[in-house]
C-alpha cells in the first residue's frame, strides 16, 4: 500500500510517527525511573499509574524497534515480510499488540477502581492490587496468542508491522472493544452519579457541619447526608482527575485505532472479492507505464485516505507524551535535583522522616552547640540550631528580669507537630517573649513567679 496507493509523502510520516513514538518512550522511561528512585512526595506514585504507563511504552516500542533496525520490508517483488520471515516484524508488531492490550486492560481496571470508590464507598486495598496485577498482565499475555497464532502480523504498511485481516476481528479487534466499551459505561457511569451527588447537594436543606465530611462509623456510610457526599466525590475527583484524563484518551485512541483499521481491512478484501472495484486503477496502472502518482486518483476508493491513517499512527506515538503532561509533577524535578546534589555531597541518599543531630565538635576548647535538623514528609521547615548561653561577665551580676523569656508549657493533649529540645537563653537580643508589658509590678518580686 505503501509504495502503490499512498503518495509518496506517506513515507514520510510513518517516519515522523515513529519519531514522536520514540520520544513518548523516553516520557515513560523517565517518569518509571522518577517513580522508582524518588520518595512518593515528589512523585505520588501508584502501581495502577505505573503499570499503564508501562503498557503505553510497550506499544511504543512496537514503533521504535523498526525505527533502529531499519528492516527490510518486502520478502520479494509482491510479498511483504511477515513474522515468520523476520524477526523485527515479529518483535515489532507483538509488541504493539501486547502494549495495546494493557493499556486497555490497565485502562479498565484504573476505571473500575475509581467507580468501586466513588458509587459504591469501596475502600480498594491489597485484594483489588493482586486482582489488577494478574488480570492486568494475564489477560494481555493470553489475548496476544490467538492473535499471533491465527493471525499474524506483517508488513502491511508503513515500517511497523500490523496484524493481518484474517481472523483479526475476533482474535483482537472484538475483544479490545469490549474491554474499551466497558471502560467506557464504568467512566460516564461514575460521572452520572458525580452529577447526581452534585445536584442533590444543591437541594440539601440540611446545615451544614464542620470537620471531613464522612461518616464517623462505617455502618452509616451509606447513610451520609447529600452534602457529605458531594464532599467525599469532589475530593476524590480532585485527586484522580488526571489518571481520568489519560483513561478517556488512550480509550479513544485504541476506539478510533480498531475502527479505521477493520474498516480499511474490509475495504481492502472488498477489492479482493471483487477485482471490479479496482479496475480503473489498475488500467490508469498500465497506460501509464507504473506511475503510481498519475493513478492516485483512483486509488482513494479501496484504502483509507491518508490524513486518516496518519492521524492514527500520530496519536498512538502521542500517548507517552500525555502521559507525562498529565501523571507527571514539577516537584520530580527538584526530587532529582536534591538526589543528585545529595550523592554528591553526602555520598548517599538520604531517608524520609528522619531526624539528624549535628555533631558537636570541640576545637580548641571551644564547644560548639548541639542543632537539630527536622526533615519531614510534608516540607516542614528546619529548625536553626540554638545559640549557645553567652556566660555573663565578672564581677557583681545583676540579674536581667525584663530581658528573660516566659517558658511555655505545651498542654498535656496537644497535637502539634513535634519541636526540638529548646534552652533558656539570657541574650535579651534572642528572646520572644518579653515581661516588660506588666508595668505596675515589682522587679524585685519577679523571682516569686
Amino acid at each position: 500500500m505503501t509504495n502503490w496507493i499512498y503518495p509518496d509523502s506517506f513515507n514520510t510520516m510513518t517516519i515522523v510517527a515513529n519519531w514522536v513514538a520514540a520520544v513518548s518512550t523516553i516520557c515513560c522511561v523517565y517518569l518509571l525511573a522518577s517513580w522508582a528512585a524518588l520518595p512518593v512526595d515528589k512523585t505520588n506514585r501508584h502501581y495502577l499509574s505505573v503499570c499503564l504507563t508501562l503498557g503505553v511504552m510497550l506499544m511504543n516500542l512496537g514503533f521504535v524497534v523498526p525505527l533502529a533496525a531499519q528492516p527490510e520490508q518486502c520478502y520479494d517483488t509482491i510479498t511483504p515480510h511477515s513474522m515468520s520471515t523476520s524477526k523485527v516484524c515479529g518483535a515489532s508488531g507483538g509488541l504493539l499488540l501486547l502494549g495495546g492490550w494493557c493499556g486497555v486492560v490497565w485502562a479498565f481496571l484504573r476505571s473500575l477502581s475509581l467507580h468501586l470508590q466513588i458509587c459504591w464507598q469501596v475502600l480498594v486495598g491489597r485484594s483489588f492490587m493482586v486482582f489488577a496485577q494478574v488480570a492486568g498482565w494475564g489477560i494481555p499475555l493470553i489475548g496476544i496468542i490467538p492473535a499471533l497464532v491465527f493471525s499474524g502480523v506483517s508488513f502491511r504498511f508503513g515500517s511497523t508491522c500490523h496484524i493481518n485481516h484474517k481472523n483479526s476481528l475476533v482474535d483482537l479487534w472484538i475483544p479490545l472493544l469490549l474491554f474499551a466499551g466497558a471502560t467506557v459505561i464504568l467512566t460516564f457511569a461514575t460521572f452520572g452519579y458525580c452529577v447526581k451527588v452534585y445536584l442533590a447537594s444543591l437541594y440539601d436543606s440540611s446545615a451544614p457541619t464542620e470537620g471531613s465530611g464522612l461518616p464517623a462509623y462505617t455502618s452509616s456510610v451509606r447513610t451520609v447526608s447529600p452534602r457529605q457526599a458531594y464532599r467525599r466525590v469532589k475530593r476524590v475527583i480532585a485527586l484522580q482527575w488526571r489518571g481520568i484524563a489519560i483513561v478517556l484518551i488512550i480509550i479513544a485512541d485504541v476506539i478510533f485505532f480498531s475502527v479505521i483499521f477493520v474498516f480499511q481491512d474490509n475495504v481492502v478484501q472488498s477489492a479482493t472479492r471483487d477485482p471490479r472495484v479496482t479496475e480503473k486503477w489498475v488500467t490508469c496502472l498500465i497506460r501509464s507505464s507504473g506511475n503510481k502518482n498519475a493513478c492516485l486518483k483512483y486509488a482513494g476508493s479501496i484504502v483509507v485516505n491518508e490524513a486518516t491513517v496518519s492521524v492514527v499512527l500520530l496519536l498512538l506515538g502521542l500517548n507517552g507524551v500525555w502521559i507525562i503532561f498529565l501523571m507527571g509533577r514539577l516537584s520530580m524535578i527538584t526530587g532529582w535535583f536534591e538526589l543528585f546534589g545529595s550523592l554528591l555531597c553526602n555520598g548517599r541518599k538520604q531517608k524520609e522522616f528522619v531526624s539528624v543531630d549535628a555533631r558537636v565538635e570541640d576545637k580548641k576548647g571551644s564547644h560548639h552547640s548541639r542543632s537539630y535538623e527536622m526533615l519531614s514528609r510534608d516540607r516542614s521547615a528546619v529548625v536553626s540550631p540554638l545559640s549557645s548561653v553567652r556566660s555573663p561577665p565578672p564581677g557583681r551580676r545583676t540579674p536581667e528580669y525584663f530581658g528573660r523569656t516566659a517558658r511555655y508549657h505545651a498542654p498535656a493533649r496537644s497535637f502539634s507537630s513535634p519541636r526540638p529540645p529548646q534552652k533558656a537563653t539570657l541574650d535579651h537580643q534572642q528572646t520572644s517573649v518579653r515581661l516588660d508589658s506588666y508595668e505596675n509590678m515589682n522587679p524585685l518580686g519577679m523571682n516569686k513567679i
